[in-house]
């Protein structure tokens, strides 16, 4: 049996803490916040519930075998998530992507030709990254590991030659090829997830957000307290309000770490959350990191993050269906002159596009009887407006009203007197978020998805182990694109490390 400490009661660290406890090894979860989930997690506010952060996940096979195999997957109600596309020239809940492309046709029939070669070319890369319905090989040991490798390495070689093309190319580039540059559908091809993503990932990700995208209907902070609950019965400890402020080595090991004044000793230490703070604020001998790897961890590029408004509104599920449809809308209407670069831009929010997304439609318990809660989510420039008033509380209030504003006003479009309806209203910021996530600048999903500023060598590598011995790294941020998968995978490879 092993003492090991996880930082970070995410869904990696919760998923880490499961399979070592489960083994026999004495676990114990520290948290700062003051309950578990990190970015899978929600809370209540006056009786409307709200997501902290992830609202969809994908790689549903490697979730429900991790939930299998720790046991918890018949608690867990996981639901399969539909979403609509709107805009002026479309409207439509595509079931696949064969739906999805008739769809954009029908909305821009004069550019026909420009769509032709535009699907032919996405259509060419998703036959080479064929999607394999079956969990992660990260999930695995052994034979049974590469048993679950054979799909990839029978597609390997159409890979290889698709990634001399696109391997380094940016969905920006690749929909420069076929459109104008700031036209509506430059930004339909460019900005499907984040921004300048590789292009090798765009067509995946449209076949995925049609038949593999699922969430939690019960929330996802439901998720994460079956997950700690079930922690617990295995004789792990969870500390809540505990956050770690140093991690301890000695030789050239990770021996245990400190948290409010107090020492504990471990064998092993997983750091579930964010790499770069691990390294630049946890770490309490950074020689012990190599200076190339130093720089590398300082200039790296993190994933974008977002402000996301919620809001709690006297109009029944019912009545807010007839707009929304669905719980899940994506609207394309961006204006003139948006630029998800343009940090110094105070109009940003009045050109970008705002997503709608609302709890209580998927599940009726999650507001007040009669009423509904609805989210409001656009993805920001990095550290925008001087990262959001350079620390100044009052103008931090103001950016923030103004930003909450001008998303409400979007989402009026939609639902038309949306502002009479609003009970209670809040919004979270980047700082929101990396404060309760520690994520650096709010990052929501890891490292940069942009090819051209990776931090790992290869996108699909896990990337547990750390210069430190005994020192893992349990998060998403083992990954180049993180998420629920990149937490999955992380979590498996530390178990495994561990005997």
């Amino acid at each position: 049996m092993k003492k090991v400490i996880i930082i970070g009661a995410g869904i990696g660290g919760l998923i880490a803490g499961n399979l070592l406890a489960k083994k026999g090894h004495k676990v114990t979860i520290f948290e700062s916040h003051s309950m578990p989930g990190g970015y899978t997690a929600g809370f209540y506010r006056k009786g409307y519930y709200f997501e902290s952060g992830t609202l969809t996940f994908e790689a549903s096979s490697s979730v429900f075998k991790a939930m299998k195999d720790i046991g918890v997957l018949e608690k867990i109600d996981f639901v399969k998530m539909r979403v609509r596309f709107v805009s002026e020239h479309y409207d439509g809940t595509p079931d696949n992507y064969d739906d999805y492309k008739k769809m954009i046709y029908s909305g821009f029939p004069s550019d026909k030709e420009k769509l032709d070669k535009a699907f032919s070319e996405l259509d060419k890369i998703l036959a080479a990254m064929k999607y394999v319905d079956e969990p992660m090989p990260f999930l695995y040991s052994g034979l049974a590991m590469l048993k679950s490798m054979l799909p990839y390495i029978l597609s390997a070689p159409r890979q290889m030659k698709i990634s001399k093309q696109y391997g380094d190319m940016t969905s920006s580039e690749f929909a420069a090829r076929f459109f104008e540059k700031d036209s509506k559908l430059f930004h339909l091809f460019s900005e499907i997830s984040y921004p300048d993503m590789p292009a090798m990932v765009v067509g995946a990700a449209l076949v995925t957000m049609f038949t593999d995208l699922w969430t939690v209907k019960s929330g996802m902070q439901s998720w994460a307290d079956v997950l700690a609950e079930n922690f617990r019965k295995l004789g792990g400890d969870l500390k809540l309000l505990s956050y770690v402020d140093k991690i301890i080595t000695k030789n050239g090991a990770a021996v245990g770490v400190s948290c409010n004044n107090t020492v504990y000793k471990a064998d092993y230490v997983i750091s579930a959350g964010d790499y770069k703070k691990t390294f630049q604020k946890l770490l309490d001998d950074k020689s012990l990191i190599p200076k190339t790897l130093q720089d590398n961890i300082n200039s790296a590029a993190v994933s974008e993050g977002f402000f996301t408004v919620y809001l709690g509104l006297d109009m029944s599920n019912e009545e807010i269906g007839k707009y929304m449809k669905v719980p899940h809308v994506f609207p394309l209407g961006y204006k003139p002159g948006y630029d998800i670069y343009n940090s110094g831009d105070g109009e940003f929010f009045s050109k970008t596009s705002v997503s709608l997304y609302s709890p209580s439609m998927l599940n009726p318990k999650l507001a007040p009887a009669g009423k509904s809660s609805l989210m409001l989510q656009t993805m920001v420039p990095y550290r925008w407006m001087n990262n959001w008033g350079g620390g100044d509380k009052g103008v931090y209030g103001q950016l923030k009203e103004k930003a909450m504003e001008a998303m409400i006003d979007s989402a009026s479009r939609m639902i038309p007197g949306l502002r009479g309806y609003i009970e209670y209203k809040d919004a979270a910021t980047p700082l929101t978020y990396e404060r309760y996530t520690h994520n650096t600048d709010g990052a929501t999903s890891a490292w940069s998805w942009n090819p051209r500023k990776k931090f790992y060598k290869s996108p699909m590598s896990v990337n547990v182990e750390t210069p430190v011995k005994n020192l893992y790294i349990g998060s998403c941020w083992a990954m180049q694109i993180g998420g629920v998968p990149g937490a999955l995978a992380a979590a498996y490879q530390c178990a495994g490390n561990i005997k």
